[in-house]
């Protein structure tokens, strides 16, 4: 069964990967984890409570096929965890990495996205970080899949989604139909009434 584990710290942006896994879950069947710094409770920005599956140092790469970090505050603090050696082994083993808003800053640390085209929050984003892809960053609105890392800003949960999938093989008509039917909002013809 497909596994996709997703990486929450306390005040994570619920609202990133809510798409990825419930659309992973309930339509695909795949089998939806989280896990949080040494498995502890976690309270998200919008007050969502999650007991985690797993700890995050107890993440095995071989049992899982994607890992996605979930933006959220602490990203951007001096005592962010370390994700360099889960994100660099997963990556290693042929698994998806993703990151979503400031969650690209994890895989920035890591130095994931030193030579591959990426997106983030945006172009300065990531200069928190000892971060070297500047020359791959591309500045745009949708997620960003190159060599199995997916990347977006916190403003494209659609295509962060769908870009995860797309990595896992699972891009399909249905696929881009569901892609058209969340984008539809965003459309130059929608008016507020």
């Amino acid at each position: 069964m497909t596994t996709i584990v997703t990486l929450l710290t306390p005040d994570y942006a619920d609202w990133e990967t809510a798409l990825i896994m419930a659309g992973a879950r309930s339509h695909y069947g795949i089998e939806t984890l989280f896990a949080s710094p040494e498995g502890e409770e976690v309270v998200s920005a919008g007050g969502l409570f999650v007991v985690p599956n797993l700890a995050i140092e107890d993440i095995d790469v071989d049992e899982v096929d994607a890992i996605l970090v979930n933006g959220g505050s602490i990203w951007r603090q001096p005592d962010a965890p370390d994700l360099s050696d889960l994100l660099h082994q997963a990556h290693a083993a042929g698994k998806t990495v993703g990151g979503i808003c400031d969650g690209t800053l994890a895989l920035a640390r890591a130095g994931l996205l030193d030579h591959v085209g990426h997106t983030a929050n945006g172009p300065d984003s990531l200069s928190i970080t000892d971060y070297a892809g500047a020359a791959h960053y591309r500045d745009q609105p949708h997620a960003v899949l190159a060599d199995r890392i997916v990347t977006a800003a916190g403003t494209a949960p659609v295509s962060f989604m769908a870009a995860v999938l797309e990595s896992l093989g699972l891009r399909n008509a249905e696929l881009d139909a569901y892609i058209r039917l969340f984008g539809a909002e965003h459309s130059p013809a929608v008016s507020a009434a």
